[in-house]
């Protein structure tokens, strides 16, 4: 098709990360703004700043930009293909729907919904839906996680034996309206966790149990995690999450993989040494991937996908709905010091 045009709603620090990455891919461009409150409509968005990528300051050219302040009026423009949704959890679900049946293509960013139900609702709608779906579930595509990824499915390094997942960080200093709000946001178990609770699923498969602790701090919900997956290869795979970490500790992700030869390990704080790779009897490696970054890769697959005819298959709608599953699964083993099956 032609160039693909995309309408985003929400302006926050989401949108800006789709936005630095739709500047980078060929294929399409951004066709409109959409934000009840008006908020960063003129396309300068210097005050926008998050917890990853670059800190540069982002300004849209407008001269080519619709700007709307409702859902129905951007789903009224025929011009515009994909609807990419960077809004507060708690708006995902409905906002999705109105999305799909408009025919359009949809880009939700993560997590899915606030709650399963939710999740199901939308994956159901999908099916048949004439425009395609897919979850930001953005560490999918993230190059060092990838990478990974492919080592456990491909065996060059023998079988996985373990595998630990991090992701910590301070309570975040932006949209504090919705993510402190538990009910809204689902706490940092829902908004943070999540990704490594997907990145699991998709290297190891679905979990037949999850045991999990841990507590509360800022949003009234879980928002510190310690989750232990049972999964059918028999590795140990454990994720950790955290919006509990003290003011002006900041952002940090990392993993470590036991393979039968070797071991994977990525820390962000090591910046340029942050993926390295040991085996026995060789000296220790750094590996360095040019391959962008998550948000890139998504918004490509997506395009691709468009451009293609064929659905989004590195994540699906269901990836999305078995995410919220399982952080609603840790939830419950939390509150019952019990071990959940799914």
């Amino acid at each position: 098709m032609n160039q693909i045009r995309v309408g985003i709603v929400g302006t926050g620090f989401m949108a800006v990360a789709h936005i630095r990455a739709y500047q980078q891919v060929k294929g399409i461009e951004i066709g409109a703004l959409c934000n009840p409150s008006g908020r960063n409509l003129d396309g300068d968005f210097s005050d926008v700043h998050g917890n990853v990528g670059s800190d540069e300051p982002v300004k849209l050219d407008m001269s080519s930009v619709a700007t709307y302040h409702s859902l129905d009026e951007l789903l009224a423009d025929d011009s515009i293909d994909l609807i990419d949704i960077t809004t507060p959890t708690f708006l995902h679900h409905e906002q999705a729907l109105s999305a799909l049946a408009s025919g359009k293509h949809v880009l939700c960013e993560k997590p899915m919904t606030r709650t399963s139900q939710q999740a199901r609702e939308i994956t159901e709608t999908a099916k048949t839906a004439k425009g395609f779906f897919m979850p930001a579930m953005c560490l999918r595509f993230w190059p060092e996680w990838k990478w990974v990824k492919d080592a456990i499915d491909d065996g060059r390094f023998g079988r996985p034996l373990s595998a630990r997942f991090r992701r910590v960080a301070e309570a975040p200093a932006w949209g504090q309206n919705s993510f402190l709000d538990g009910e809204k946001s689902g706490g940092g178990l829902l908004d943070l966790h999540i990704h490594d609770a997907d990145f699991a699923a998709y290297c190891f498969g679905r979990p037949s149990h999850v045991y999990a602790q841990g507590h509360t701090k800022v949003s009234g919900e879980i928002d510190h995690v310690l989750a232990q997956y049972t999964v059918d290869c028999g590795a140990t795979v454990s994720a950790e999450g955290s919006w509990a970490m003290a003011k002006g500790f900041g952002f940090n992700m990392a993993y470590t993989v036991n393979f039968d030869n070797a071991t994977v390990d990525y820390d962000l704080a090591r910046g340029d040494e942050a993926l390295k790779l040991f085996e026995p009897d060789k000296d220790p490696q750094i590996l360095k991937l040019d391959a962008g970054d998550g948000y890139t890769g998504q918004i490509s697959h997506m395009v691709e996908s468009i451009q293609l005819g064929t659905a989004p298959n590195v994540v699906t709608a269901q990836d999305g709905l078995t995410s919220v599953e399982l952080c609603e699964a840790a939830k419950r083993s939390i509150e019952t010091g019990e071990r959940v099956k799914l």
